[in-house]
């Protein structure tokens, strides 16, 4: 075995199997896999093999797409039979509000060069004869989809890396994992150690034993997954003895199963509710091609539709029931790249869908450790869009939740319940006392919006589908009231949030905002080092705020920052709270090896509250003795002021285009705050609003958000950031790149958009955009912009087409609208309300 080598993949899982490969195709071939026992012995072999295209996340669809195409070309590159049938997915809906999701997904599926095709009950009928259609609706079919053998494409790969210089080592344990003092790691097993500059953790189940091993708490635990199979069935025998073919995946979602053809028989996989989490603290050691007890009494209901769906299934006695392991994450995404706070140690964990996900994730891993970046945005499975706060009791809560819900419906709203609340801002009972109704962010409870104190859903509208995914509400909140009812429409909030915004445009409002992320930068190197990795150019003056980007090495926005200088050589950065543990890592791994720049995170020591409104400097002045008027507190300027008998650094910026302020305060004095404010405010009818009014005015700001209209896909330029990215500064992360792309052109436009004729639905974000039959653009954000009276989408489209007046048509729920660019900022383009 080498003593040395340039990356050392742990587990040989499909996973990491892929990884190797990848790494080995992109031109490393001194790289090493490790496996404790033999290749597939994990969850790989027990796997079921489906490769479902089916998923609303950008960066999860985009993975699969690779993976299902690679899986085709591997087996020509090897000469190997990885198994893989391309027999399509049928996937039935049985209620409106599954029709809708499938909708919304076919948009999604157009924007990623996914084929989708609609299909009537006859056309189901046609595609599996014995399937019972009473009430469909209809089905949306992948031809592109099937299954796979996943011990077969794991060999596939295995060979694939060894053709290419990668050595694989099974039966060799990993007992240890050391950072060297030159930055190197040593590996250590009980064949000997191997120095690489690089670590993949690709370990599934021994996920929690790898994280011990370098002091990371990686959020990553198995639930249990069961599937049945059954004895051959006569009737599928002789339909394939004469020439029949072999027939596709069905997925009944609304009874949260899939089922496939089995050597004669059929294969049934249940999502059900109560699978308990395994492995806590990692597998036994001498753990191989383990199973667990099965329980088939958990999957009765799910049994019992399937009967009722595919009467054969019934008919035949069960010859096998495989109970599992399977990695889950608190979203049911997988966790792909770099490690928070070490260098050069990447993850590749946390796969409920290995199989599938597995090449594309082994792609993209590579290209970001060989090139330093990968070439589509991964933030949809970051690993560090967790926090510490993703404990192990929350992992159990909410990995099991989200296996529970693999099948029912994602609505663009839905807030799941589980292992809520958890962050809480100290204002946060005071706002639940208003009506709020919560959101969570990176562990955080924020309003989402507010009902009045005596509204519910009436009864009726709820869980009213006769399926076993038919939850379609928000929990009960503490009054007992159920207060929000899900949708891809637009929903019971829809007037409320109206309401909201109407009162922040007329008077004032007060929006909690704790959970941004907040760091501190001081050092005598701060300002240097600031100038050196953010794109814009770093507020000189004491008091002022600039917006700055961080760019990707290849030009596109990684990261946003508010930065204010708060004092000589010292600055305060701001971002998204969503992004917290991102963010401060890419700035703490930049961080000068001299001590010159320090980095503090403070985002649990200070809270914030933002007033916003015509009459917000009237409600503030009534506390401070701070001069507010324009002259002497102009926009884009901070000051230490008093508030009342508290202390906060009010900033004159927000995100919903209106006069106002964000209160930077030691979170200890918030509720003396928040009370002062609301009594202050009281004469001018100020109200608390929530992220969801806050989200409807910056639509019509045309304010970006990451990862939708700034993304490491587009250049920073073609995000329309011309006014906050300045190449002629001197150098800076990613400058040279971006001129690099604008001199060889770029492909998108940032544009903003009103939809015509739209009645109760808006754009969400990922709608297709079209002009005629042609595919021209997709949508990063949509909604309605209630100070305006119109529905509008954000999007990025083909250069030519940006212009103002332009009329193209976006997809929503399946239907085309007229959709016109309109000017940038449609509210207040001249800034002038900010301003006042």
């Amino acid at each position: 075995m080498k003593t040395h080598a340039r990356a050392v993949v742990i587990g040989g899982g499909v996973v990491g199997v892929s990884t190797l490969y990848h790494l080995a195709k992109k031109g490393w071939s001194d790289v090493v896999l490790v496996e404790r026992n033999e290749l597939t012995s994990g969850s790989t072999w027990h796997a079921a093999g489906l490769l479902p295209l089916f998923n609303l996340s950008y960066s999860v669809g985009q993975i699969h797409k690779y993976s299902v195409r690679f899986y085709q070309e591997l087996a020509e590159e090897t000469g190997m039979d990885t198994g893989f049938r391309k027999v399509s997915n049928v996937r039935l809906a049985r209620t409106k509000d599954r029709w809708d999701e499938y909708m919304y997904y076919s948009g999604i599926a157009r924007t990623l060069g996914i084929e989708v095709k609609q299909l009537s009950p006859d056309d189901i009928k046609a595609l599996w004869p014995y399937v019972n259609v009473d009430g469909l609706l209809g089905a949306i079919q992948h031809p592109e989809d099937g299954y796979i053998q996943p011990a077969d494409l794991t060999q596939a790969l295995a060979r694939g890396a060894r053709d290419r210089g990668a050595e694989i080592h099974r039966n060799t344990r990993v007992t240890g994992i050391e950072r060297q003092p030159n930055g190197d790691w040593l590996v250590k097993t009980d064949k000997g150690d191997i120095a690489c500059e690089h670590v993949v953790s690709a370990t599934g189940n021994f996920v929690r034993q790898t994280g011990a091993m370098i002091g990371l708490d990686i959020p990553v635990i198995p639930v249990e997954h069961q599937y049945i199979v059954t004895e051959p069935h006569p009737a599928i025998q002789e339909h394939r003895r004469n020439g029949g073919l072999e027939l596709c995946v069905l997925r009944e979602s609304d009874s949260s199963w899939y089922m496939r053809e089995e050597a004669g028989g059929l294969l049934l996989g249940p999502y059900e509710k109560g699978a308990p989490c395994c492995y806590v603290d990692g597998p036994d050691e001498k753990a191989e091609y383990e199973l667990f007890q099965e329980d088939l009494e958990r999957l009765e209901p799910h049994i019992e539709t399937a009967i009722t769906r595919v009467p054969y299934f019934g008919e035949v006695g069960i010859k096998k029931v495989y109970n599992g392991a399977i990695c889950y994450t608190p979203d049911g995404s997988p966790i792909v790249g770099p490690a928070w706070d070490l260098e050069n140690f990447w993850l590749n964990e946390g796969h409920s869908f290995g199989v599938t996900a597995a090449g594309g994730a082994g792609w993209q891993l590579a290209e970001w450790i060989v090139d330093g970046e990968p070439t589509i945005d991964m933030m949809g499975v970051d690993p560090r869009r967790f926090g510490p706060y993703a404990s192990r009791g929350y992992l159990k809560e909410k990995n099991e939740e989200a296996y529970a819900n693999v099948f029912t419906m994602h609505y663009p709203d839905e807030e799941r319940a589980a292992a809520r609340p958890l962050k809480m801002a100290p204002c946060y009972d005071r706002m639940r006392q208003r009506g709020a109704v919560f959101g969570s962010v990176y562990g955080w409870e924020r309003p989402n919006w507010f009902a009045p104190l005596d509204y519910e859903v009436p009864a009726d509208e709820l869980a009213v589908d006769d399926t076993l995914t038919n939850h379609n509400h928000a929990p009960a909140d503490w009054t007992g009231k159920v207060r929000e009812k899900w949708s891809f429409r637009r929903s019971n909030y829809f007037p409320f949030v109206g309401e909201e915004c109407k009162a922040v445009h007329e008077g004032v409002g007060l929006l909690d905002m704790s959970a941004f992320a907040k760091c501190h930068v001081s050092g005598p190197g701060a300002e240097a080092w600031l100038d050196a990795i953010l794109a814009n150019r770093i507020p000189k003056k004491i008091g002022r705020l600039g917006l700055c980007h961080m760019l990707s090495q290849n030009g596109g926005v990684r990261s946003e920052f508010t930065v204010y200088k708060a004092r000589e050589n010292g600055y305060y950065l701001v971002s998204a709270g969503a992004y917290e543990r991102h963010d401060h890592d890419y700035l703490t791994k930049l961080l000068p090896a001299d001590g010159s720049v320090r980095v503090q995170p403070v985002t649990t020591q200070l809270g914030v509250l933002v007033l916003a409104g015509p009459r917000a400097r009237d409600v503030l002045q009534k506390l401070t003795d701070t001069d507010l008027s324009n002259a002497s507190f102009p926009w884009l300027t901070g000051k230490r002021i008093s508030v009342g008998r508290a202390v906060a650094d009010a900033m004159r910026v927000n995100f919903v285009g209106e006069l106002g302020w964000e209160l930077h305060h030691p979170i200890e004095m918030q509720n003396m705050i928040f009370d002062l404010v609301m009594a202050a405010g009281k004469d001018y009818g100020i109200r608390p609003f929530g992220i969801r009014a806050m989200d409807s005015m910056r639509l019509e700001k045309s304010y970006r958000l990451i990862p939708r209209e700034l993304s490491i896909e587009y250049s920073a330029l073609e995000s329309g950031l011309d006014r906050f990215v300045h190449p002629n500064k001197g150098d800076f992360i990613g400058r040279d790149a971006l001129v690099a792309w604008q001199q060889k052109g770029f492909q998108n436009r940032f544009v903003t958009m009103e939809v015509h004729g739209i009645g109760d639905a808006d754009a969400r974000g990922n709608e297709a955009i079209w002009r005629g039959d042609e595919l021209v653009g997709r949508a990063t954000s949509g909604g309605y912009g209630w100070r305006l009276g119109k529905s509008l989408a954000l999007a990025m489209v083909r250069p030519e087409l940006g212009e103002i007046g332009t009329d193209l048509e976006i997809q929503i729920l399946g239907d085309r609208y007229k959709a016109t660019v309109i000017e940038e900022s449609p509210f207040d383009p001249q800034n002038e309300r900010l301003r006042a």
